[in-house]
Order: structure tokens, then C-alpha cells, then sequence
């Protein structure tokens, strides 16, 4: 097995918040509740996509590029993350994230697609930041329980993509809201999440500059393969969040059935999510769980798209657990391939900055094979390839390896 070398600890790299005075409980609570607003930006466009196309004429393909360019987005500004904690830290990182979060989500709600388009950018990119920071901060406070506190936000994480897909079209009936009202109430928890992680900012001091990324990560196979495995396991989650309510609704369901189908599967996301870091983590080798979770959204997103109707909800269940434990593992990989919290750190934004880049592709491409279709059997036949690649580049990056950085 390959051994990092280490360097000098810097600030992030020093474990516990002890000395600050704050509960690990509390500590904890802190990262729930961040993780719980790091999905429903993304997972509330789905189901108010089909009245939004049907209120503005919003083409295939501009529906396409509103689904594809968050998870672009992702990607692309999770890179400055690293330079971000470098200058004011991890802890103040994620709170300046967060009321950026809270900004996008209320311009998507100002009315216009270009708002839209504008607030969907700003609120992605705050996720991305804050989705590479995580990794970093687990490592550093929860050195011998990172695999149960990465699937227990992993958990929240899906809890928050199941709220957003299952409650908008709800709560915008309820409120007498239109698309863009219903958008804008997602700014509320982002608010609350800021004001509530404020304390852990101020109880700890501005970090040093630390060490700049030594490149040696990016000659690395191993990074390369964890991150392949985060990409297509992001596309896979994507592509669902963006196109299962518009695949239903053309196969029968009304919109707030097919709301409800997506949230389900989102919500079942927190089951595996949650055990499949806790259980992998025990083990050096975590290439069993890579055949396991990739199985199931095989089957669950192309029996929903191509299967009988009769088992959309079973076929939603396997989908839900299946995303939940890959991106669970996804995580957790990150954490185990890399031997300290700098490591961490530097693989995080390796991982989900490119992963993610990469990951925009999926719902892109699935949006051009509807059109080019008609159907949705080319799409399901997109997926099931992309899975057959995730499994093999995460059975490369779960063999007991770790990166050097």
C-alpha cells in the first residue's frame, strides 16, 4: 500500500474543535443541518420544470442546459474552495457559502429566466464550495468516526434533495405560489443554517495560510480513479434529479404524482447513504459495496423509464437507495483513500471539481437522446452504460490504496 508524505499540520489540518469549547453533538447537529440545504437548489427544478417549459416555452434543450448547468457549476467553482479555506478557512468558508446559497435561491425567485439561470448559477456554485470544505472538516473533528459522520450528512444530504423534490409543487399549491415563489422559499433554511454555523466561526481563529496544493495528486492514479467514480456517480444522481419528474409525467403520471415518486426515491437516498459509509469504512477493500450500490439505481432508473408502471414505486425505492449508497461511497472513498485532512482536503477538490465538470454531461446528453428519441428508452439505455462505467472505475478506487499528495 502506498504511504503519504507528510508535511507540517496546518490550521485545517489540526483535529477537534476542543479547544474552541463545542460538543462534538453540537459540532455535529452543525454539518447536519448544512448538508440538508446542499440538494434542494437542485432537486426543486425537477418537478416545476414541465409548468416552467409550458409557462415560458423553454425549449428541450434550454431545459437541458437549466438541469446541466448547476451540476457544471458545481464542478467548476468547487476548485475555489481550497484557495477560499486557505485565505479565511474552512469554518468561515462554509458560512460565507452559505449566504451566497441564500442569494442564489431567492434570485431564482425574482421572476424571468434569466434570474432563474443567474440564481441557479450563484446557488450552485455556493454548493459546490461547500461540498469540497466537508470532507476537509469531517476528517479534521471526527478522525475515528469519518464513516459514520460522512453517511450520517451524506443522509441529511438526500433528506434535503427528498424536501426539494417532494415539497415544492406542494407548497407552492398551498401558498397560491407561482414557480417562482415556490423556488424562492428555499432561501429560508439556507439563512438559518448561516446564522446557525456563525457560532462555530467565531469560536475558533482565522486560519494560517496553509500549504498550496503540491500538484502531485493530479500524476496520481488512484485520484484520478476516486474522482472518475464521484463524476459518474454524480451524473447518475443528476440526471435523475433533473428528468424522472419530466419522464413520468410523458409516461402518465400527473405533476404532483411524479413529485411524489422523486421524492420518494430522494428520501429512500438516506438509508444506504447513511450505512454504506458507516459499514465501508470498517473495511480496507470497499469493492463489494461498489458492485452493490451501482446495481440498484441500474435497475431502478431504467425500469422507470422503460419498465411496466406497475412497479414505478418499487423501481423508484431501488433508485433512491442505490444513488444514496453510491454518493455515501463516493464520499467515504474520499475520506479512506487519503491519510490525513490536508489530503483530504486537496482530494475533495480534485474529486468534485472535476467530477462534477464531468457529471454535467449526463443530463445533457440524456436531454438530447429525449429529443433525438422521442422516448425514453435511449435515455435508459445512456444510463445503464454509465453505470457499467462507474462500476469499474470505483472498483479501481475502493481497493485498499491511498494517495499521495
Amino acid at each position: 500500500m502506498r504511504t503519504i508524505e507528510r508535511e507540517p499540520e496546518s490550521e485545517t489540518a489540526r483535529p477537534g474543535r476542543a479547544g474552541a469549547g463545542f460538543h462534538p453533538v453540537l459540532i455535529g447537529l452543525g454539518l447536519m443541518l448544512v448538508a440538508f440545504n446542499l440538494r434542494p437548489a437542485l432537486s426543486s427544478i425537477g418537478p416545476l420544470l414541465p409548468g416552467i417549459r409550458a409557462e415560458t416555452g423553454l425549449s428541450g434543450a434550454w431545459a437541458g442546459a437549466l438541469v446541466t448547468l448547476p451540476v457544471l457549476c458545481l464542478g467548476v467553482f468547487g476548485r475555489l474552495a481550497p484557495v477560499l479555506v486557505r485565505r479565511i478557512g474552512p469554518d468561515a468558508g462554509v458560512l460565507a457559502a452559505l449566504v451566497v446559497l441564500a442569494l442564489g435561491l431567492a434570485l431564482r425567485g425574482l421572476g424571468g429566466l434569466p434570474l432563474l439561470f443567474l440564481g441557479s448559477v450563484v446557488a450552485a456554485a455556493a454548493i459546490g464550495i461547500v461540498g469540497v470544505i466537508l470532507p476537509g472538516i469531517v476528517k479534521r473533528d471526527f478522525p475515528d468516526r469519518a464513516g459514520l459522520m460522512t453517511g450520517l450528512y451524506t443522509a441529511l444530504l438526500c433528506l434535503g434533495a427528498a424536501a426539494g423534490a417532494g415539497f415544492t409543487v406542494p407548497a407552492r399549491h398551498a401558498l397560491g405560489l407561482g414557480w417562482e415563489g415556490a423556488l424562492m422559499l428555499w432561501a429560508a433554511p439556507a439563512l438559518v443554517a448561516a446564522a446557525l454555523w456563525l457560532p462555530f466561526v467565531r469560536g475558533r481563529p482565522m486560519a494560517a495560510a496553509g500549504p498550496r496544493p503540491s500538484g502531485r495528486l493530479w500524476r496520481d492514479p488512484l485520484a484520478w480513479q476516486v474522482t472518475a467514480f464521484m463524476g459518474l456517480q454524480s451524473s447518475l444522481a443528476y440526471i435523475v434529479f433533473g428528468w424522472l419528474p419530466a419522464a413520468l409525467v410523458d409516461r402518465g403520471f400527473d405533476i404532483v404524482a411524479a413529485g411524489l415518486v422523486a421524492s420518494v426515491s430522494a428520501l429512500a437516498q438516506g438509508a444506504l447513504a447513511l450505512l454504506v459509509p458507516t459499514l465501508a469504512a470498517r473495511r480496507p477493500d470497499q469493492r463489494p459495496w461498489v458492485i452493490l450500490v451501482v446495481s440498484l439505481p441500474l435497475v431502478g432508473f431504467t425500469g422507470l423509464l422503460a419498465g411496466p408502471l406497475a412497479f414505478a414505486w418499487g423501481f423508484a425505492l431501488l433508485l433512491g437507495l442505490g444513488l444514496g449508497g453510491c454518493f455515501g461511497l463516493a464520499l467515504t472513498l474520499i475520506v479512506l483513500r487519503a491519510g490525513d485532512p490536508r489530503a483530504a482536503a486537496e482530494l475533495s477538490a480534485m474529486a468534485q471539481g472535476v467530477g462534477y465538470c464531468g457529471a454535467a454531461l449526463g443530463p445533457f446528453l440524456v436531454g438530447i437522446a429525449h429529443d433525438l428519441s422521442g422516448g425514453w428508452g435511449l435515455p435508459a439505455a445512456l444510463y445503464a452504460g454509465l453505470c457499467l462505467a462507474a462500476a469499474s472505475f470505483g472498483w479501481l478506487a475502493a481497493r485498499d490504496r491511498t494517495v499521495r499528495i
